[in-house]
């Protein structure tokens, strides 16, 4: 069985692993050094307040998996939603329900923090992603358009 826990700030360093292959599964070249990244990670999902949480995907002492995510409000009148940043799984690990695993411990935060909603979007080019999210029964919804202001501006 392949445990789903809450991140604990003893993960930092297989987090900071486990984001530096998912980056590279976006394609960057170049990733932040080690102890920048695990400042950031500290940051996040450390901080007071925390800005961000994760769940995370183990088998046996290995890191295979990890969905991050943060609380949005108002959703549907003033409730409040869980909006899923990251979902990722070690290329070791994908096809073992590792993501199926991530996705029902995000169902169980959301119901306990009384979320009306999951909301998450996918790059147009990721198809593996969205047969995944298919394969859950979850449609894609075209009723709205995403932006994005880029970092450069906010300095």
């Amino acid at each position: 069985m392949t445990p789903v826990v809450a991140a604990e700030p003893v993960h930092v360093d297989v987090i900071a692993a486990l984001l530096e292959e998912l980056d590279t599964f976006y394609g960057e070249t170049q990733v932040e050094p080690r102890d920048v990244r695990i400042r950031q990670i500290n940051e996040a999902l450390f901080g007071d307040p925390p800005l961000a949480h994760a769940v995370l995907a183990w088998d046996a002492q290995a890191l295979v998996g990890l969905a991050t995510y943060s609380f949005l409000w108002p959703a549907v009148g003033l409730t409040r939603s869980l909006y899923l940043k990251e979902l990722y799984v070690a290329e070791t690990a994908r096809g073992r329900g590792v993501g199926k695993l991530l996705m029902d411990r995000l169902v169980e935060v959301a119901a306990t923090n009384f979320c009306s909603r999951i909301e998450w979007t996918t790059d147009r080019d990721n198809v593996q992603a969205q047969r995944f999210y298919e394969k859950l029964g979850v449609a894609q919804r075209g009723d709205k358009i995403f932006y994005r202001l880029e970092g450069q501006l906010f300095r």
